[in-house]
């Protein structure tokens, strides 16, 4: 890769091999009331890492979401001896509805069935179906391991001399990252910065991060809410200056004109055909105890951008018993349903897939001010 690169990857109740050589450098327990989960930190020469280890069963269903909204790998931990359950048909499903790129099949306690190559396919072979079934997009790849005796994890050790494949680690440290220029340039407003100091009386940024692709000096932007255009003039960081800037750099960009542009605005390139809209459906997973009210008006907060939303429609919902989509009835805690919303003022509504910052939001329930679900933009 030529330099350092971070992979954020979502895991279901795993752990490294006790004997591993790739020791825990720092542990971390997320807690809240939406999600309860472990953060696990280690690197290696060519990567860091950050395991977000999930509960796995139905009634943690947010803390799963949650853990892997922000990942790009999942890793699914299947026991040898109990092959394909209910719960890991659920974590598949959850890598299909957050897009997740690469599926990592971990079938451990292999010691434990004398590493019989028979039961290693006939589970990869129930695995495939499953993931057919659902239509899952993700790349698969299997492993068989023992996390007890090392075997699979960072080195073959010649307990199952009939595997040829790579480690878990060695298909971890070649996992791609997508490259900044790919994707879609997408930067949001936190913040209008106008002193009005006699030192800067004309001064005038916006400050913010860039959600997506990059910006550069000399770049024709559009604000898309009001789609006025104008260019780059300067990048700042810290008070210094760039030509670019990619993803998840906090920047203030300065315009070489005076365009209205407020909070929560996203800035785009001006080739770019996204517009904003006021209609969206969008996949939620809901997270409180009280259920959907579709007469009620919920607050949409996506990055620094809030409206209000109004539900028109709950289309559907996943039967978390057989993971199909099903006529919508009540949308309850956990439940995973596919909803249409008539927004108050527009937004950037990118697919989840291609930008996760402006493909996502979460509801909000004015009365209390409690985050009542997370979306995903279709």
């Amino acid at each position: 890769l030529g330099k350092m690169s971070t992979i954020i990857f979502y895991i279901c109740n795993f752990f490294l091999a006790k004997k591993s050589k790739q020791p825990h450098k720092k542990r971390a327990t997320i807690m809240g009331e939406y999600m309860s989960w472990e953060a696990i930190y280690f690197a290696t020469k060519q990567r860091k890492y950050i395991i977000a280890d999930t509960p796995g069963h139905v009634e943690y269903t947010r803390n799963m979401i949650t853990g892997a909204s922000n990942a790009q790998v999942s890793i699914v931990l299947i026991d040898a001896r109990k092959g394909v359950l209910e719960q890991t048909k659920r974590h598949l499903f959850i890598a299909h509805l957050l897009k997740l790129p690469q599926v990592i099949i971990a079938i451990n306690k292999m010691d434990l069935v004398n590493y019989d190559q028979s039961v290693f396919k006939s589970i990869e072979k129930d695995v495939l179906e499953a993931a057919k079934t659902m239509g899952l997009e993700s790349k698969l790849s299997f492993i068989p391991m023992s996390a007890l005796q090392g075997e699979g994890v960072t080195q073959h050790l010649g307990y199952q001399k009939w595997y040829n494949g790579s480690t878990l680690l060695e298909i971890l440290e070649e996992i791609p990252v997508q490259a900044e220029g790919d994707a879609p340039a997408r930067f949001q407003v936190q913040h209008v910065i106008r002193p009005k100091s006699e030192a800067h009386p004309d001064f005038r940024g916006f400050a913010g991060a860039i959600e997506s692709g990059v910006f550069e000096v000399g770049q024709e932007i559009r604000n898309a809410r009001t789609q006025q255009v104008s260019t780059v003039k300067k990048l700042e960081k810290w008070g210094s200056e760039l030509t670019r800037s990619g993803k998840d750099l906090a920047v203030t960009v300065h315009l070489s004109d005076e365009i209205d542009a407020r909070r929560g605005d996203v800035f785009v390139k001006n080739s770019s055909d996204q517009s904003p809209t006021k209609q969206l459906e969008a996949d939620i997973c809901w997270m409180n105890d009280r259920a959907l009210n579709p007469r009620s008006t919920y607050i949409l907060q996506q990055g620094t951008q809030r409206t209000k939303a109004k539900v028109k429609a709950v289309n559907k919902t996943v039967n978390m018993d057989n993971l199909a989509w099903e006529a919508a009835g009540d949308v309850q805690l956990n439940d995973i349903s596919n909803v249409s919303f008539k927004l108050a003022d527009p937004i950037i509504g990118d697919s989840y897939k291609e930008i996760k910052g402006t493909g996502s939001f979460i509801l909000i329930d004015p009365t209390d001010n409690m985050t009542v679900a997370v979306g995903f933009c279709l």
